[in-house]
C-alpha cells in the first residue's frame, strides 16, 4: 500500500482509509460484529492504516467496534475519531463543542477504543455557540496532556479552518468530496494548500451511488441515512446515472471498475488528499484497495472535467437541516 502525508503535519497513512461509520450505523441494518471485525482486520491486512470513527456513530458502538478490532494492531494503525455532537434524551443530535463536553468526550473515546491517545481528533460540525479559537484551544491542551496527538475539523468553512489553525496547528480537514460533490474546490482546499493541511474526503463514492450498483429502482432499508436525502430520490438517481455512465466507460478503457475510476481521481487531485471509503463487504473493500494503482493521465483527467461540465447533478447532498450544519 502506497502511504501519503496529511498535510505538513507528519501524519503518514494509507493513501487509502477505511471509514467505519457503515459497519454499524447509517446505511441500514448493521454488519454483524464479527463480520465487521473480520472487514476492519482484512484492511490492516491489505495495507490500511488510517480508520475513521465518530463519537455519535451508534452512538458509542462504532467506537467500541473499532477499538476491538484494531486492539491487536496498536502502534501500527492510526485512529481518528471526532467530539461535537451528542444525543438529547429524545435522540436528537445536537452540537455541542463546550470544553468540558469535549474534555468529557475525549475520555469516553479513549475508554471506547483502548488506547492512551488518540491520533487525530476531529471536530465533527462546528458549534456556532462556541468561538473555533476555543475548541483549537481545548484539543491544544488535550495534545499537551498526550490525550491527543493531532487536531483535525469537519465540513468547516475557510475562515473557521484560518481561525482555528492560528491557535492549534489543524492536521486535517474531512469533509464530503466525490465527482458528485465539488464544493470544496472553491475554498477549503485552496486553504488546505496554503496552510499545509491534508484533505480527506468522506463519501468519496457518493455514498455508494459511484459504484455502479445503485439505480432508481434500488430499495433502501427503512432505516438507511440515504431515504432523506433529496439526491436520492428516485427520479434524481434516475438523471444522475450519466456521471455513472461516464465512470464505466472510463473503467472499460482502464480495465478497472467505476468505484476505482472515482477514487483514482481524487487521488490524482493533490498528493495530501486521503478518501476513506467505507464497506461491509470484503470484495469492495480489495476494489477500493486497488484504485491506489489506477492512474489517470493528465489527458484523461482533462477528458473527465470537459465532460463533466455538460453533466448536471440532480438533488442537494443533504436535506437542509443537515445543510444548515456544514461549511460554517
Amino acid at each position: 500500500m502506497k502511504k501519503r502525508h496529511l498535510g505538513n503535519s507528519g501524519l503518514e497513512v494509507s493513501a487509502i482509509g477505511l471509514g467505519c461509520m457503515g459497519l454499524s450505523f447509517g446505511y441500514g441494518p448493521p454488519a454483524g460484529k464479527q463480520e465487521a471485525i473480520t472487514v476492519i482486520r482484512a484492511a490492516v491486512e491489505r495495507g490500511i492504516t488510517f480508520f475513521d470513527t465518530a463519537e455519535v456513530y451508534g452512538p458509542f458502538t462504532n467506537e467500541e467496534l473499532v477499538g476491538e478490532a484494531l486492539a491487536p494492531f496498536r502502534g501500527q494503525v492510526i485512529i481518528a475519531t471526532k467530539f461535537g455532537i451528542r444525543r438529547d434524551e429524545n435522540g436528537k443530535q445536537i452540537q455541542d463543542s463546550r470544553p468540558e463536553q469535549i474534555r468529557k468526550s475525549v475520555e469516553g473515546s479513549l475508554r471506547r477504543l483502548k488506547v492512551e491517545t488518540i491520533d487525530l481528533y476531529y471536530q465533527h460540525r462546528v458549534d456556532p455557540s462556541v468561538p473555533i479559537e476555543e475548541v483549537a484551544g481545548t484539543v491544544q491542551d488535550l495534545i499537551r496532556e498526550g490525550k491527543v496527538r493531532y487536531f483535525g475539523l469537519s465540513e468547516a468553512g475557510a475562515q473557521t479552518i484560518r481561525r482555528a489553525h492560528a491557535v492549534q496547528p489543524v492536521a486535517a480537514v474531512q469533509s464530503e468530496y466525490s465527482l458528485w460533490w465539488r464544493r470544496p474546490e472553491q475554498d477549503v482546499l485552496p486553504v488546505c494548500e496554503g496552510l499545509g493541511i491534508g484533505f480527506v474526503p468522506f463519501s468519496p463514492l457518493g455514498k455508494g451511488f459511484l459504484t455502479g450498483a445503485i439505480d432508481e429502482r434500488t430499495a433502501f432499508a427503512p432505516d438507511d441515512f440515504r431515504n432523506i436525502v433529496p439526491r436520492f430520490t428516485p427520479g434524481n438517481r434516475k438523471a444522475n446515472l450519466a456521471l455513472v455512465d461516464l465512470l464505466k466507460q472510463i473503467a472499460v478503457r482502464k480495465g478497472a471498475t467505476p468505484a476505482q475510476i472515482a477514487l483514482a481521481w481524487l487521488l490524482a487531485q493533490e498528493p495530501w488528499i486521503v478518501p476513506i471509503p467505507g464497506t461491509t463487504k470484503l470484495h469492495r473493500l480489495e476494489e477500493n484497495i486497488g484504485a491506489v494503482d489506477v492512474e489517470l493521465t493528465p489527458e484523461e483527467l482533462r477528458d473527465i472535467e470537459d465532460v463533466l461540465a455538460h453533466i448536471p447533478i440532480h438533488g442537494a447532498r443533504y436535506p437542509e437541516e443537515l445543510e444548515r450544519r456544514t461549511g460554517l
